[in-house]
């Protein structure tokens, strides 16, 4: 009996317009009668999230930050917060990568030094507060996310630079242009494991949805797993089944067909 969904966004709920389909809302509805937790684990912000789920927030949890921020009914389950003196130097390096533009993600705000046009309309698609200051490095907050918005690509530019850091901090490609780095100790995997031992469920009663490589760990801890159909290649290998895409409004079919019927 599934007694736990948990759903990425970007690729996998939200279609390639970053919408929620309507359908979803009465789905929903019927697994909230159900009194099975549903979930949103996203490397976007959690005040991102709550306005995407603004009429239901109350009802769900939200996995922001890519693990590191776990809330219920506006209360923190669980945080993973980074040492300020460790991403001195990951913010160093990301300075003087050409074409990337960091964001520096704390609990109360995302904090950015560039304004430009391109990265700020990148930046809005993920995040609802954000700040322009002068040096991240002095922003007042507690840090879970040091992340890069590379426009040459975050596989293929940013992650290089980064390499020797892999054994320190948990560095993932989580999109076409987005590179995260947390806490080694932080992903979506742990985040699900700690909202499974708090609620009592195991992974034996739990469903997950991904589409990228920050998706992987969440994939690793649900019996059933499930790649979208436009998943990474890597993410398809893991997982045990495959939904359609996220513009054929993959979940929700699965839902309804899986857990609903």
């Amino acid at each position: 009996m599934i007694k736990l969904i948990v759903t990425d966004m970007d690729g996998t709920l939200l279609n390639s317009n970053h919408e929620i389909n309507n359908e979803f809302w009465g789905t929903f509805e019927e697994i909230k009668k159900r009194g099975i937790v549903f979930s949103a684990a996203s490397g976007r912000q959690y005040h991102n999230l709550l306005e995407k789920f603004d009429s239901i927030k109350d009802d769900m949890l939200f996995i922001a930050e890519n693990g590191t921020y776990v809330v219920k009914n506006g209360e923190e389950l669980f945080s993973n917060t980074m040492d300020k003196k460790e991403i001195k130097k990951l913010v160093e390096i990301g300075r003087k990568i050409d074409g990337a533009h960091l964001v520096l993600c704390g609990k109360k705000s995302a904090y950015l030094e560039s304004s430009s046009e391109e990265f700020i309309a990148e930046v809005e698609k993920y995040y609802q507060r954000y700040e322009i200051v002068e040096d991240i490095l002095e922003v007042e907050d507690e840090v879970l996310k040091v992340t890069l918005c590379d426009f040459k690509g975050s596989e293929e530019n940013s992650h290089k630079y980064y390499k020797n850091y892999e054994e320190k901090f948990k560095i993932t490609v989580s999109g076409k242009l987005w590179l995260d780095i947390v806490n080694k100790t932080a992903n979506k995997g742990v985040a699900i494991e700690k909202v499974q031992q708090i609620l009592g469920i195991d992974s034996s009663e739990t469903m997950a949805f991904g589409d990228y490589l920050n998706d992987i760990e969440m994939i690793e801890n649900a019996q059933y797993s499930y790649a979208m159909e436009n998943a990474h290649p890597k993410l398809k290998e893991i997982s045990r089944f495959i939904a359609k895409s996220n513009d054929e409004n993959g979940v929700v079919e699965v839902i309804k067909e899986k857990v609903l019927r």
